[in-house]
C-alpha cells in the first residue's frame, strides 16, 4: 500500500525554516513511529511551507518526506489554492492508492479532499465547536477554520474521529467514521516518574493560556490547598502576547509563589517534568482528546481531568483517574486534594491508567487500526 500523509510542518507554524529537521504535532509524528513499523505500507509525507526548507529524504525506511514551497498567496486568503494545487501535482509522481490529511485547521484537510484520489481525514480540534465556544469573530482565524472544516468533511470518504465526542460533532456531515484514539510517542511509556516526597508536590498542567482551557479559575480553585500544604503548580503552554486572559493570568501567577509559568517546552523537557509530577490536571471547558492527558497515563502520572468532550473516552472515573467540574471550584480543588492525600490511591490509579494506555494509545496498536480503515475504503472504492 502507498499512503501519501499530509500534515504540517512546525518550521512553517513557527516561522523557523532554518531549522534542518522537520517537526509534526505530537499525534501525526506518533501515528507515523507506528507506521515506521508496518513494513507493508510506503508512506509519503507532504508538508507545506512559506518558504524553502532542507528537506531529509526519508524520516525512516518505508516513510519519504516532501516538502512543498508554496507561496503566500496560494494559503488561506485564496482558499488554499496554492496548496491544493501543490498537493496535487506531487501525488501524480507519487501516485499513492490513498490520501489522509491531519487535521481540519489548515491546508491538509482540504489539500486531501480536492487530492483526485481516496481519501480520509483526521478531526484534532473540533474547530466549529471551538469557534462557537469562543464566539470567533467573522474572518478570524477560528471563524474560517470552522468553515473549512464544515466544507471538507461531507467531501472526504471518510473521517478519523479521535474520540465519540468527534463523532457526534461530525455524524450528520460525514459519509463514514471511525473512532481511533490518537497514538502517543514511545518514548513516554518510559519515563519513570520520581517524585522527591521532601520537595512540594507538583501538579503539571499543560495547554495554550485561554479561556477553554480554564487556567485562572484553577488557579483560584486551589487557593484553599495552598493555603494548608505545600504545593508547586506548574504551568507549561504557549500565551498570546497581550491577551487580556494571560494579563490576568500574569497577574495571578505572580501573586501566589507557589504558581510558575515556563511557556513551551520540548518534548524530551515534558517527560523531564513528568517525572517529578505528583499529578497532571486538566481543567479544560472544552477538549477533544488532549494529548496531555494521553502522554501523562502513558509515563505513570495520576491525572485530574474535567469531564468535558472527549475526555470521558480516555478516562475511567476512580479506575484511571479522577474527574472534576471545570465550573466548581470545590470539585476541582477536591479531586486534586484526594490524589496528594491518597498517594496509594495515585499509584493504583496511575498504574491501571498506563495499562490501558499500552492498550490503545501505542503507536503501533494506532498504526495497525489506520491500516485497516486504508482498506477499507480502498475496498469500498475498488469494490
Amino acid at each position: 500500500m502507498r499512503l501519501a500523509f499530509l500534515t504540517t510542518d512546525g518550521r512553517d507554524l513557527l516561522r523557523d525554516y532554518g531549522a534542518a529537521k522537520p517537526s509534526f504535532g505530537t499525534a501525526p509524528e506518533a501515528l507515523l513511529q507506528g507506521l515506521a513499523q508496518s513494513p507493508d505500507v510506503e508512506v509519503h509525507v507532504l508538508s507545506l511551507l512559506r518558504q524553502p526548507v532542507q528537506t531529509p529524504e526519508k524520516l525512516a525506511d518505508n516513510i519519504f518526506f516532501h516538502t512543498l514551497h508554496v507561496p503566500k498567496i496560494g494559503w488561506a486568503r485564496t482558499g488554499y489554492q496554492g496548496c491544493i494545487r501543490a498537493v496535487r501535482k506531487k501525488l501524480e509522481e507519487i501516485r499513492p492508492g490513498i490520501v489522509h490529511g491531519q487535521g481540519t485547521e489548515r491546508d491538509c484537510a482540504i489539500s486531501a479532499v480536492f487530492s483526485g484520489r481516496p481519501n480520509v481525514i483526521t478531526i484534532h480540534g473540533n474547530m466549529r465547536l471551538i469557534a462557537q465556544l469562543n464566539r470567533a469573530r467573522p474572518f478570524s482565524f477560528e471563524w474560517l477554520a470552522a468553515r473549512l472544516e464544515s466544507f471538507t468533511v461531507p467531501r472526504s470518504n471518510g473521517v478519523v474521529c479521535i474520540t465519540h465526542y468527534t463523532r457526534d460533532a461530525v455524524a450528520d456531515l460525514a459519509k463514514k467514521t471511525w473512532v481511533v484514539p490518537n497514538a502517543v510517542d514511545a518514548d513516554f511509556f518510559e519515563v519513570s516518574p520520581g517524585i522527591n516526597p521532601e520537595r512540594p508536590s507538583t501538579i503539571l498542567c499543560v495547554g495554550t493560556i485561554c479561556p477553554r482551557k480554564n487556567q485562572n479559575a484553577f488557579i483560584c480553585a486551589l487557593d484553599p490547598l495552598a493555603a494548608k500544604r505545600k504545593l508547586r503548580l506548574l504551568f507549561l503552554g504557549g500565551a498570546p502576547d497581550g491577551d487580556a486572559y494571560h494579563l490576568d493570568f500574569s497577574k495571578l501567577i505572580r501573586a501566589r509563589p507557589w504558581c510558575e509559568h515556563t511557556g513551551i517546552v520540548g518534548r524530551d523537557k515534558l517527560k523531564s517534568h513528568l517525572r517529578e509530577a505528583a499529578l497532571l490536571a486538566l481543567p479544560s471547558l472544552e477538549d477533544n482528546c488532549p494529548m496531555t492527558v494521553l502522554e501523562a497515563m502513558a509515563a505513570g502520572v495520576p491525572v485530574v481531568a474535567a469531564k468535558v468532550g472527549g475526555v470521558p473516552d480516555l478516562i475511567e472515573d476512580g479506575k484511571t483517574g479522577l474527574f472534576c467540574d471545570p465550573l466548581d471550584a470545590a470539585s476541582m480543588s477536591g479531586a486534586v486534594e484526594r490524589l496528594l492525600a491518597q498517594p496509594p490511591l495515585a499509584r493504583t490509579l496511575a498504574a491501571e491508567a498506563n495499562r490501558r494506555a499500552r492498550e490503545r494509545f501505542h503507536p503501533l496498536v494506532v498504526a495497525r487500526r489506520h491500516l485497516e480503515i486504508y482498506r477499507e475504503i480502498l475496498a469500498r472504492k475498488n469494490g
